[in-house]
């Protein structure tokens, strides 16, 4: 409903528009997202819902009658222009306030916000909640008030070794990594003349070197399909975990994956930019064998938006730690076998086994590969051949889970 000043003037705490008595905070819409929320003390808080990159958040507008209908509309207006521009109104508030704090709109905080809300739109929604989350946990605390032009490499050094004493010394390359980013934003737009970050090489403990758990010898892969085949839990993880050694695509193409995305007639999956690493859409042929599962899953998920939905939430995709979780109750190791380890046995086994061009393999996994004049190629290059790989591989997969089960 549209509210007017003489229906939130009437609004009784511990009453509700329609006359039931209540101990809890209660909504009047406005409508675009906008409502009063009526608490039983009797204040009444004007807020907005919005959704942005997928999630559902809340922003607080002033309380009324201080703030009123009108200059609630107004800044409910104003919070969806920054949206329509893919700015989220809750951070531009946050770098508001960081403006205001010493240095002003020179601050560490003020600049990195404004440098994540410019080019977030071009990364994976998980790396770009994933980094913000990295700031506001590790280094905004301790260097967003500072004015960006006056930190030093000591400074800079001191809020990595915090991160670098709880043994997160990946997490503290990476944050390293993220401010000498900011920096150089701040320098190309006039607000800091260098970028301390290059002072520190050497000065944090080196990243030991790891790779994702794959199972590439024949005998384990047979073994591992046929634990996949077994497998007692939930239908829909099954199907995942059948489809993930056939595809190979990330653990998070994979849990993310739509039915609309899905030509089952055409037998292919066209994953647009936005879910890819490297931000181009990708194509995937599909085997028969992938395809016969996709069948037998869709009676079951087909009717929503995920393959592979949240037991919780069906408008959400499962976690990504569900065929982690899966693989290691069927018993494999985390040193055995991960969620990655598919793309690494797919990659592996198609060179070494079945003698597949290497380019042929990068161009399915999604890798940068590029032609003789340094051009990118297109999502369907080499598309009939790789067709034709994707089923030798299903076939290969089948042939092994067969073999291996008739020798024990």
């Amino acid at each position: 409903m549209i509210l007017s000043d003489t229906t939130i003037r009437n609004a009784k705490p511990g009453l509700t528009p329609k006359g039931q008595v209540t101990d809890k905070p209660y909504k009047l819409s406005d409508g675009k997202g906008l409502y009063l929320e009526v608490a039983p003390s009797g204040g009444k808080w004007w807020r907005l819902k919005y959704r942005f990159e997928g999630k559902e958040k809340r922003l607080s507008l002033g309380v009324y009658p201080d703030v009123s209908l009108k200059d609630a509309r107004e800044r409910c207006d104003e919070a969806r222009k920054l949206l329509a521009n893919q700015i989220d109104p809750s951070q531009n508030r946050k770098a508001q306030k960081a403006s205001q704090t010493e240095g002003g709109g020179n601050s560490f905080e003020i600049i990195a916000r404004e440098w994540h809300q410019k080019f977030s739109s071009r990364w994976i929604p998980t790396h770009a909640n994933n980094l913000i989350r990295r700031l506001e946990r590790d280094v905004l605390p301790w260097l967003g008030n500072q004015p960006i032009d006056k930190i030093t490499a000591p400074l800079l050094l001191s809020m990595l070794r915090r991160i670098e004493s709880r043994g997160a010394v990946e997490t503290a390359h990476r944050a390293l990594q993220t401010c000498s980013q900011i920096f150089r934003y701040a320098i190309a737009t006039g607000r800091a003349e260098r970028d301390p970050s290059p002072d520190l090489r050497g000065a944090l403990s080196p990243i030991k070197e790891t790779h994702f758990a794959a199972m590439t010898e024949p005998k384990q892969i047979g073994e591992l399909l046929r634990a996949i085949d077994g497998y007692q839990g939930h239908f829909v993880t099954q199907c995942a975990l059948r489809l993930a050694p056939l595809l190979f695509v990330r653990p998070g193409e994979l849990r993310n994956a739509e039915w609309a995305e899905f030509n089952l007639d055409a037998a292919e999956w066209n994953i647009p930019a936005a879910k890819m690493k490297m931000r181009e859409p990708h194509l995937v042929p599909l085997s028969k064998q992938a395809l016969d599962i996709l069948n037998d899953l869709y009676p079951l998920t087909g009717y929503g938006r995920y393959l592979f939905p949240s037991a919780r939430d069906p408008k959400r995709p499962m976690s990504d730690n569900a065929i982690l979780s899966a693989l290691r109750r069927m018993g494999f190791a985390k040193d055995e076998m991960s969620g990655h380890g598919f793309r690494a046995m797919a990659r592996t086994v198609l060179d070494e086994v079945l003698q597949v061009r290497p380019d042929f393999i990068e161009h399915q996994l999604a890798h940068a590969v590029r032609d003789p004049n340094g051009r990118a190629y297109n999502r369907t290059a080499h598309l009939g051949e790789r067709r034709k790989m994707m089923q030798q591989w299903a076939d290969y997969l089948g042939t092994l889970k067969i073999e291996q089960k008739l020798r024990v």
